[in-house]
């Protein structure tokens, strides 16, 4: 059973400050707000996703609208999403079955196939161009190494179980089995694994990557750079908006936008 949001319009989200002073100044964290639908389902309940990552689900269904937390960045775009589901799938977690947006607006996810031909102990470094097109491999763009095994029971070799602790002689038994992870990239009965690395936020431009894999001896693998990559931020949300005048004959309204940059 997958979430259904056919049927469901109207989605509106209002923030809610965490508290307002007699001044009117208001608290801004926690930062949540009120999602608010329209529905044609009488019988199934409602789930709502932030940015692809379930926040909540009503508590029967004629409930229409949901307190949910917010990202507490005002400088990223939010997306919300609302789908109807039965009752008995009304706790369950979909966010896997979705499309979900970028992580973060302006950041760059790279995945790593983990193959089991990597020694034990490795560890990998990224580096980038900063966008003017040549890779400055002597400062890494992660903050620290990542771990190709950070778990010992992971790596396969010989032996049925827990068979010695070096590369000879490790076994197979917590890694990824035949036709569970990225078959084809493995050994035969073994596929490889992967992780992902999501850089910090980017401004817009066009940039390379390259891959690095280091050995516990010290010894560096030859490295593997991506194809150019394009980043476009997503527009900042506008602020201070206020309502200048509404034609309801004509159905137009104006707004004005403080600038305060």
């Amino acid at each position: 059973m997958s979430p259904n949001n056919n049927g469901i319009d109207s989605v509106r989200a209002f923030d809610l400050p965490a508290g307002i002073w007699p001044d009117g100044q208001y608290i801004k964290e926690p930062r949540v707000a009120l999602v608010k639908w329209r529905s044609t389902w009488s019988d199934k309940f409602h789930q709502v996703y932030v940015n692809g990552r379930y926040a909540g689900t009503t508590l029967d269904s004629g409930q229409r609208q949901l307190i949910v937390p917010f990202p507490t960045s005002p400088e990223s775009p939010v997306r919300i999403e609302v789908f109807a589901v039965e009752a008995e799938y009304a706790d369950k977690d979909f966010s896997s079955e979705l499309t979900r947006p970028p992580v973060d607006s302006g950041r760059v996810t790279i995945t790593l196939l983990r193959s089991q031909n990597l020694p034990a102990g490795a560890t990998a470094q990224i580096y980038f161009d900063n966008g003017t097109g040549q890779i400055d491999y002597n400062n890494p763009i992660t903050d620290t190494p990542i771990s190709i095994w950070p778990a010992w029971q992971d790596k396969a070799g010989l032996g049925m179980s827990r068979f010695g602790l070096g590369d000879f002689g490790w076994d197979s038994a917590a890694a990824v089995g035949f036709g569970k992870g990225s078959f084809g990239h493995g050994q035969f009965g073994l596929d490889a694994e992967t992780t992902e690395w999501t850089s910090p936020s980017l401004p817009s431009g066009i940039y390379k990557f390259g891959i690095q894999i280091t050995d516990p001896s010290g010894r560096h693998s030859t490295t593997s750079e991506t194809g150019p990559v394009t980043v476009t931020p997503a527009a900042r949300p506008a602020e201070g908006l206020s309502v200048s005048s509404f034609d309801k004959q004509m159905n137009l309204l104006v707004l004005n936008i403080e600038n305060n940059a």
